[in-house]
C-alpha cells in the first residue's frame, strides 16, 4: 500500500497531538491554579489592606497602571483635581499611595517631613550613576549633598547673576521689538522657553546656549525634554523601576544618546567642560559648586557635580517657561488685570523706578499686583503637576480622621492643593490676583507650592523668581501682547512638568501704541 508524503505528515502530527494531550491537560491545570492562587493572594492583599475603606478609582486598589496612564496622557492633575472634588481629602492612587488634599496634609507630609518615597529614585538622570539631591531617598546623604550646593542658590549669590541675565533679556527684547515691528504671529511660548534656557545658562555656567539669539530649538534639546519628562514622571513607579535601572538607566545607553536623557546629558556636560576650562569667568552658579567639592573632598565628588547640573539645567528651564507662559496667558484672558498692571508701572516709572532697559529685582519687587499675578499664575497652573510622594515611618501617622500605618505613601499634588475649594475658597478654580490681598492670605501661603515645601524644597527658588519678576516686569512696561486668536486655548500635557505650547500671539510696543 502506497502513502503519499503529505498523508505520513498529517498523520504523524495526529498521533503527536493525541499523545501530548495529557500533558496539556496537566500544564492547563498548573496554569490553572497559579491563575487562582494569584488571584486569591491579590484578593486578600485588597481584603487586608489598611487602607481599603479609602475611596479613588476601584483599580488603583489593585495596580499602579490607571495612574501611569494618566500621567502618560498628561491629563493626571486634572483627573486628580476632580476625584478629590468628588471623594475629599484622601483618595487612593495605588495599592500603597493617597494622594492627600486635607488642611493639615502640608505641614504633616511636607514639613514634619517625611522621609521621601520610592518614586524619587526615578529622577536620577541620565543613568542611575548620577545622584542628585532630588533624586536621593537617603535623607542624610541628601542633606550632605544641599550643604555643599546651598551656596550657588542663595538669593544673594543669585543676585551676583543679574547683570548677565539682564544681557540675556535686552537679545530677547530685540527679537520681540522685531515681532513688534512686523505685526506678525509668533509663537511666544517657544520664545519664552528660549529665554528661560539661555538664563539658566548665564547663571549656572556664565554663558547664554544660544537659544535666543538662534531664535530656534538649536540641536532640538528643548524638544527632547518633552519625552525626558514624560519618562521621568513614571519611572520610579514600582512597576517601572526595573525598566529605568536596566534599561532606560543603563549608562550604555547614556553613551549612545540613545534616549532623550543621552541628550541633556551632552548638552549640560558639553557646558560644564567649557566654563571649568575657563577658571577666570564670573561667580557663577558653578563656581561656588566647585568651591563645595574643593572643600569637601570626602562629602563630594566631580560625578556629583554632574549631576547637580543636569538636574540644574533640566529642570531649571522648563518650569519658568511654564511660569512665564501661564502668567501671559492668564492675563490676556483677564484684560483688567493687565490694565491695573500698567496703571502700577506707569505709577512706578512716574516715581523714578522701573527705569533701566531692562527692569531691576528691585524694582520689581516694588509692584504688589504684579507679584500677585505672577503667584496667581504659579497657583492656577503650577509648572509641577506631579505629586510629592513620601513614606510613612515607625509609628504611623494621623491626619484628620484617619490613620496610615508605617509604609503608606503619601503625596500633596501642587495641582490637587492650589484647586481645593476647602482651601482656597469656592473661587479656587479662578485667576483672582487679588486673592493674595485678603487679610486671610498669610494663612494659606502654606498651601502656595510651586516650589514644593519643606526641606525637600526646588533650591533654586530664588533664581526663578529673579527671572520672573525681570521678565515679566518689563514685558508689562514696555509691550501690549494678545493671541492672535483669543478664542484659541494652549494645550499642554502634564508630565514630570507641564509646559504649555500653540498659541500664537502678536505684540506691539506700548509707547508705540500710545502714539498711535
Amino acid at each position: 500500500m502506497h502513502f503519499s508524503p503529505d498523508f505520513v505528515v498529517r498523520a504523524t502530527a495526529r498521533v503527536a497531538f493525541l499523545l501530548a494531550l495529557p500533558a496539556l491537560a496537566v500544564l492547563h491545570q498548573w496554569v490553572a491554579l497559579l491563575l487562582v492562587v494569584a488571584v486569591g493572594w491579590c484578593v486578600k492583599e485588597w481584603d487586608e489592606s489598611p487602607l481599603r475603606g479609602i475611596p479613588g478609582p476601584p483599580v488603583a486598589a489593585w495596580t499602579r497602571f490607571w495612574h501611569i496612564i494618566h500621567v502618560l496622557r498628561g491629563d493626571q492633575n486634572t483627573i486628580l483635581v476632580d476625584l478629590h472634588e468628588k471623594h475629599g481629602p484622601f483618595v487612593r492612587i495605588a495599592p500603597d499611595e493617597v494622594c492627600v488634599s486635607h488642611p493639615d496634609g502640608v505641614k504633616k507630609i511636607l514639613l514634619a517631613p517625611l522621609a521621601k518615597a520610592y518614586w524619587y529614585e526615578g529622577l536620577t538622570m541620565p543613568d542611575y550613576r548620577f545622584r542628585s539631591p532630588m533624586s536621593l531617598t537617603d535623607m542624610k546623604r541628601k542633606s550632605e549633598l544641599a550643604r555643599c550646593w546651598s551656596a550657588g542658590y542663595t538669593l544673594s549669590n543669585s543676585l551676583q547673576s543679574e547683570g548677565a541675565i539682564d544681557e540675556v533679556i535686552k537679545v530677547w527684547l530685540e527679537k520681540l521689538d522685531q515681532f513688534a515691528e512686523s505685526g506678525e504671529a509668533f509663537d511666544l511660548d517657544k520664545h519664552l522657553h528660549f529665554v528661560a534656557f539661555d538664563m539658566v545658562g548665564e547663571f549656572l555656567f556664565s554663558k547664554q546656549f544660544g537659544f535666543v539669539k538662534e531664535g530656534r530649538d538649536i540641536g532640538g534639546i528643548i524638544g527632547n525634554n518633552i519625552p525626558l519628562s514624560a519618562f521621568a514622571s513614571i519611572l520610579g513607579f514600582k512597576p517601572m523601576r526595573w525598566l529605568h535601572f536596566a534599561v532606560l538607566g543603563n549608562p550604555v545607553v547614556t553613551t549612545l544618546k540613545l534616549l532623550p536623557a543621552g541628550h541633556v546629558f551632552e548638552t549640560a556636560m558639553k557646558a560644564l567642560d567649557n566654563r571649568m576650562d575657563n577658571p577666570d569667568s564670573r561667580y557663577d552658579a558653578l563656581a561656588h559648586w566647585m568651591q563645595g567639592v574643593e572643600k569637601n573632598p570626602s562629602i563630594v565628588n566631580k560625578r556629583d557635580l554632574q549631576a547637580n547640573v543636569i538636574s540644574a539645567v533640566a529642570g531649571g528651564n522648563d518650569t519658568v517657561s511654564c511660569a512665564l507662559q501661564a502668567f501671559v496667558y492668564y492675563m490676556n484672558r483677564h484684560a483688567d488685570a493687565w490694565f491695573r498692571a500698567w496703571e502700577e508701572m506707569d505709577a512706578a516709572m512716574s516715581k523714578g523706578r522701573c527705569q533701566d532697559q531692562v527692569v531691576s529685582f528691585a524694582d520689581a519687587q516694588q509692584l504688589p499686583f504684579l507679584q500677585a499675578c505672577i503667584k496667581e499664575a504659579l497657583r492656577i497652573f503650577s509648572p509641577v503637576p506631579m505629586g510629592l510622594p513620601r513614606e510613612v515611618g515607625e509609628g504611623g501617622l494621623s491626619i484628620g480622621d484617619r490613620f496610615f500605618p508605617k509604609g503608606t505613601v503619601l503625596s500633596i499634588h501642587p495641582w490637587v492643593i492650589h484647586h481645593s475649594k476647602q482651601l482656597w475658597g469656592d473661587d479656587a478654580q479662578v485667576f483672582n490676583p487679588d486673592r493674595w490681598f485678603q487679610r486671610d492670605i498669610a494663612s494659606r501661603e502654606k498651601y502656595f507650592l510651586p516650589w514644593g515645601q519643606g526641606s525637600a524644597s526646588c533650591p533654586g527658588q530664588h533664581f526663578a523668581r529673579i527671572e520672573l519678576y525681570k521678565v515679566t516686569a518689563t514685558l508689562v512696561r514696555d509691550y501690549i501682547v494678545h493671541q492672535a486668536d483669543p478664542a484659541q486655548g494652549w494645550r499642554w500635557k502634564a508630565y514630570f512638568t507641564v509646559v504649555p505650547h500653540s498659541w500664537p500671539c502678536r505684540i506691539r510696543r506700548r509707547d508705540q501704541a500710545s502714539a498711535k
